[in-house]
């Protein structure tokens, strides 16, 4: 459920707001999203009767404080609330409560000794000063790079952040070296007319307060969940053997990415057995060298030093037997030996994926397709029996009746004496006729007989009209 902050830039997340009463009524939670903590807690009554006295404060951005509810007011997460802060006071909304911000006091190392304090929940004026103090920072933080950039300064101004009274603005820059900004102070305060508070970050919390979206699709680790930054380093690449590519292992913020560091101890636990990268092996054919280790196959690439672009791959628990065989002094087998063919595995095509005709299987006129190939397929074997049957009846001389059979022998009574040209002239001529007939069947069987009964027939294109059938046959 979203809370519809406005100011947030993004209400697509809950600030998880339990009442009306809290942000979804004045619109003014934050990044409410950024660095929550979840509170497992809520649910459960505490069985002691004193209640923690602290409250967790989020400000802009991921800029968080605990401060001391010292007047006992009944706050929830959520809540709007003016706070103390030197000079004036500043506002902000209530991230959690109840006895895990003991928990997060710990983490965090902040003293209770040294705790603000809060002073009330905000009023309708608080929040209309904190909300036209929050509508001046774009612009400002424009200016004020167009005068760092007028004074020649190595500096980049990264986010500004106005105090709930407009009484202070934070610029919060990155700088690969120390900057003198004494000049700079003076500018900032003629054109903003306001205390000046300039403070320094670096460049793995400048992408966190930024945000963004990784290469993985995800939003930025730094800017939703991680607190502490630990340092990455290109070993931690080499161990998982990848390719020392800055373009591919640098994040957003210009350094190695902290996700490089989250599967290290994996890959440390794995490489521990295996042999060293170093190993040499002393064959009978010349020594080889490890050029490749795939950690998750368990295998290592081994050449030879005089030809090193023939690789050999061999399982661990086999380059330790070599291994050992070398130290009692004895010299292996050639490399080409001792490399095992390996077993073709037939895959399945489940999905049918390679298939080019998965998509045709749905439509409906395919089937009308495939039933009209295959008639045109038994066609041309109708063609080829006749011709095979024509030749029995001279082997046994038990002619057998089929469809051109039939019309093989009406020509042949042709052959006998015309009777009658006596009584009519027409009659020759219609007798006459079947002779084209008959020299096509003849065309017809002939080819049937030059062709190869193994060879398939050519496919013909379907006809309009396709022939009738012969029920005498």
């Amino acid at each position: 459920m979203s809370c519809g902050c406005k100011t947030s830039g993004d209400s697509a997340h809950s600030c998880g707001t339990k009442s009306a009463n809290g942000c979804e009524s004045v619109n003014t939670c934050g990044n409410s999203y950024k660095l929550s903590v979840f509170d497992w807690l809520s649910d459960v009554q505490n069985p002691a009767q004193t209640r923690c006295d602290f409250v967790e404060v989020r400000f802009k951005n991921d800029r968080k404080s605990f401060f001391k509810n010292v007047n006992n007011i009944p706050l929830h997460i959520g809540s709007v609330v003016t706070v103390e802060s030197s000079p004036g006071h500043d506002v902000g909304v209530v991230s959690l409560t109840g006895e895990l911000v003991k928990i997060q006091m710990k983490k965090k190392r902040s003293s209770e000794d040294n705790a603000l304090k809060i002073y009330r929940l905000a009023n309708q004026k608080d929040i209309e000063v904190w909300q036209e103090a929050r509508k001046k920072e774009e612009n400002v933080k424009i200016e004020a790079r167009k005068i760092s950039h007028r004074l020649g300064l190595e500096m980049k101004i990264t986010d500004v952040e106005y105090q709930g009274d407009s009484s202070k603005v934070t610029f919060y820059y990155t700088a690969d070296n120390r900057v003198d900004f004494r000049m700079l102070i003076k500018e900032f305060a003629g054109a903003f007319r306001t205390k000046i508070d300039m403070k320094q970050i670096g460049f793995r919390q400048e992408a966190a307060k930024v945000g963004g979206i990784g290469s993985c699709g995800r939003e930025l680790c730094c800017s939703t969940w991680l607190t502490d930054f630990r340092s990455v380093n290109t070993n931690v690449a080499r161990y998982q053997q990848l390719s020392i590519n800055p373009q591919k292992l640098a994040g957003q913020c210009g350094k190695l990415k902290c996700c490089l560091n989250y599967e290290l101890d994996s890959y440390l636990d794995a490489l521990s057995h295996f042999p060293s990268s170093s190993t040499v092996l002393d064959t009978e054919k010349g020594r080889a060298f490890c050029i490749k280790i795939d950690v998750f196959k368990k295998k290592m690439w081994f050449a030879y030093v005089d030809s090193s672009m023939a690789w050999y791959d061999f399982d661990v628990d086999l380059v330790k037997k070599l291994i050992s065989k070398n130290k009692r002094g004895e010299k292996t087998l050639p490399l080409e030996d001792l490399k095992q063919p390996e077993l073709s595995l037939q895959t399945v095509d489940l999905i049918q994926e390679n298939s080019v005709d998965r998509f045709e299987k749905k439509r409906g006129f395919n089937k009308n397709r495939n039933q009209n190939q295959n008639s045109n397929q038994n066609r041309p074997n109708n063609n080829q029996n006749p011709g095979q049957k024509k030749n029995r009846p001279d082997r046994n001389d038990k002619p057998e009746r089929t469809d051109k059979g039939e019309r093989q022998d009406r020509p042949m009574r042709s052959e006998k004496p015309q009777k009658p040209n006596q009584n009519n002239n027409q009659k020759p001529q219609k007798e006459q006729q079947p002779k084209p007939q008959l020299e096509k069947v003849e065309a017809v069987n002939n080819d049937a007989e030059k062709k190869p009964q193994n060879q398939q027939p050519k496919k013909k294109f379907k006809k309009k009209f396709p022939p009738k059938k012969d029920n005498n046959a």
